[in-house]
């Protein structure tokens, strides 16, 4: 009995603040439906692993079956690529193919990750961590997790924690911004498509952009090309079975072991730091700015197209 409540009393004030920030995690994913996929796992993981003594933590000769996850899916990058071929599966580029200058809204939401990577250096992190801090901005817990991992940032978890709990939030931090800066008449708008994509031309299209980028930037090559990948899948219309698996079985299993990963990173003696304090600060601010980026630009768009335009999508470029 003195073990049982031995254990209880070496739980840290630190800890008890991380079932609270799981607990509400799992709060908004039951109750207000924020992401259930990603906030519920997310939750949990961070919980589990402020558990003293609980093993999902290598403590001495024992490796924790959390610490398996991680390096088995998100230190050697293998979920983030496994995610970008479900996602990849998913995505249809015939409004793209069909109206490329659509290709703006997302250059133009990239303002919010520049300015938060010269932010980030302000407040004194170095180069590579502020980079991986600031593709926090893109709301893409992949890409976070990618290049987190390609700049051996020392913030992993903290930055990983941020950019799916963004993502999640997603449909709570974007509508203010787009009421604010939209007419009701701009949000009415009805858009068309100019012309109809051929098949031929959405299977020559993720092929041509996985050659064609990653000659010009051959670090991107893993991750791009798994996006591309899924996508032919989906466009070459001989494997639909596979096609069907990347888009939900495959999804559903990585994103599963992905959250509780992910939550496994928030370890509380770690994770409530100042510098956690400014990655999610930060990621915030580069989220919001992306976003405001590209609805001004919408709003441009819509004026040089005399209203053809929804100046809305320039929030997609998030």
């Amino acid at each position: 009995m003195a073990e049982l409540f031995g254990n209880v009393l070496n739980v840290t004030w630190q800890q008890c603040v991380m079932y609270v920030i799981g607990a509400v995690l799992i709060f908004l994913a039951i109750k207000k439906k924020m992401e259930p996929t990603l906030l519920l796992p997310l939750g949990f993981g961070a919980i589990l692993v402020n558990l003293p003594l609980s093993g999902a933590v290598t403590q001495g000769d024992e490796v924790g079956a959390l610490d398996i996850l991680f390096n088995a899916g998100i230190a050697n990058e293998l979920f983030p690529l496994l995610l970008f071929i479900g996602i990849g599966a998913m995505i249809d580029f015939g409004p793209l193919l069909s109206n490329p200058k659509l290709m703006i809204f997302g250059a133009a939401a990239q303002f919010g990750i520049f300015f938060t990577l010269s932010l980030a250096s302000l407040l004194g992190f170095d180069l590579k961590d502020a980079a991986s801090i600031a593709i926090i901005g893109a709301a893409d817990g992949p890409t976070s997790i990618f290049v987190a991992q390609y700049f051996d940032s020392k913030y992993i978890g903290a930055i990983m924690v941020a950019a799916y709990s963004y993502m999640a939030l997603i449909p709570l931090l974007q509508p203010p911004f787009m009421k604010l800066l939209t007419t009701k008449k701009e949000r009415m708008t009805v858009m068309q498509s100019t012309r109809k994509v051929s098949k031929r031309e959405k299977i020559i299209f993720p092929i041509l952009v996985t050659i064609v980028v990653s000659l010009l930037l051959p670090s991107v090559a893993p991750l791009l090309g798994s996006l591309m990948f899924g996508n032919l899948l989906r466009e070459c219309g001989v494997t639909e079975r596979l096609s069907d698996t990347a888009q939900n079985a495959l999804m559903n299993i990585v994103t599963l072991f992905l959250g509780i990963s992910v939550g496994a990173t928030a370890v509380g003696s770690t994770f409530l730091t100042l510098s956690t304090l400014k990655i999610v600060f930060l990621g915030l601010a580069g989220f919001v700015l992306a976003t405001i980026c590209g609805l001004l630009i919408g709003k441009l768009l819509y004026v040089v197209s005399k209203g053809k335009i929804n100046p809305l999508i320039g929030s997609a470029g998030v």
